[in-house]
C-alpha cells in the first residue's frame, strides 16, 4: 500500500524510537503529528517536538510539532483537532509514548506506579479512544503500540511486576481493539524488539553505554513498523509482532546494519525467550 498522502499520529516522537518512526514514515510522503511533551531540550534526553519537525521538513516531509502530555485527555483532544486541521485526518494512531521503571513491588515507589500506569495503560488508552473516529474515516486505518508478546511465566512478571503489567496491558489493549474495530476495517497490532534499543532511556536508565553497545538502533523498529503499517488493515490486525519477525517476512535477514556494534553481541529485551 502507498501510504504518501496519510497522516500518523505519533505519540512520544519527540526522540528515540518514535522519532525514528516519524523519521520513516515521513520519507513515505507521510504526514507527521508529533505528539509529545518536549518542548525544551532537557541534555540527558535529547530531542524535542520542535527539533524533529525541523528535520522532517528540512528533508521535504510534512510535520506538525505538537505539546501533549497524554495523561490530561482534554490536551489529547485538541491535539487531534490539531492535526485533523491542518491534515484532514488521521491514519495511523501509533502509541509509542511509554514510561518505565524497573524495580520491585517493595522498591517501585506509588507515585512512580501512579506514572507508570497512567502514561502505559491510561494514557494509549484515550490516545487511541480518540483517534478511533477519525480512523473509521480513514481507507487504510491502523493502530500500532509498542508493547510486548504475553508471556505469563512468573520469571517476567515477578521482577518488574508494577512496568510488566503496564506493558501487557498494552498488549492486552492491542488484541481487544482488534476484536472490536474489526467491522470498521480498522487493525490493531502491537511491536516489540528482539534486543534492546539505543535510545536515552536504555543509556540513562537502564545500562549506561555498556547496553548501548549490545543495542540495536531505533531505525528496526522504524521499518518493522513501516511494513506493518502498510499491510492490509483487514487482514493484518491482532498481531503482537515481533521486529525480526516481521523484516525476515520481507525478505530482511541480515540485521547487522541496524547494530550500534555490527558483530558484536546483543542484549536481549525483556518479554522474550
Amino acid at each position: 500500500m502507498e501510504l504518501k498522502g496519510k497522516t500518523a499520529f505519533i505519540t512520544g516522537a519527540s526522540r528515540g524510537i518514535g522519532e525514528a518512526i516519524a523519521f520513516r514514515l515521513a520519507r513515505e510522503g507521510v504526514n507527521i503529528a508529533i505528539v509529545a511533551k518536549s518542548v525544551a531540550e532537557d541534555p540527558r534526553l535529547g530531542g524535542t517536538i520542535f527539533s524533529v519537525a525541523e528535520k522532517i521538513e528540512a528533508t521535504g516531509g510534512k510535520a506538525l510539532p505538537i505539546q501533549c502530555d497524554i495523561r490530561d485527555e482534554a490536551q489529547i483532544q485538541l491535539a487531534v483537532q490539531k492535526t485533523v486541521d491542518t491534515f484532514g485526518g488521521i491514519d495511523f494512531c501509533i502509541n509509542n509514548a511509554s514510561a518505565i521503571m524497573l524495580a520491585n513491588t517493595e522498591q517501585l515507589e506509588t507515585k512512580r506506579f501512579d506514572l507508570i500506569h497512567d502514561i502505559n495503560v491510561r494514557g494509549t488508552y484515550l490516545v487511541t479512544k480518540n483517534c478511533i473516529p477519525l480512523l473509521k474515516k480513514s481507507a487504510h486505518p491502523h493502530i500500532l503500540t509498542l508493547s510486548p508478546p504475553i508471556d505469563l511465566n512468573p520469571k517476567w512478571l515477578g521482577p518488574f511486576v508494577g512496568y510488566t503489567i503496564s506493558k501487557y496491558n498494552m498488549s492486552m489493549m492491542s488484541l481487544g481493539w482488534s476484536w472490536e474495530l474489526k467491522k470498521y476495517g480498522i487493525a490493531a497490532n502491537s511491536l516489540w524488539p528482539v534486543t534492546t534499543i539505543a535510545t536515552s532511556a536504555v543509556k540513562n536508565l537502564l545500562g549506561g553505554q555498556m547496553l548501548i553497545e549490545r543495542s540495536r538502533k531505533p531505525e528496526i523498529l522504524a521499518d518493522s513498523a513501516y511494513f506493518i503499517l502498510r499491510s492490509d488493515p483487514k487482514t493484518c490486525t491482532g498481531n503482537l509482532f515481533i521486529d525480526e519477525q516481521v523484516l525476515a517476512k520481507e525478505g530482511i535477514t541480515d540485521l547487522d546494519r541496524y547494530a550500534v556494534n555490527p558483530g558484536g553481541e546483543l542484549q536481549k529485551d525483556l518479554y522474550l525467550d
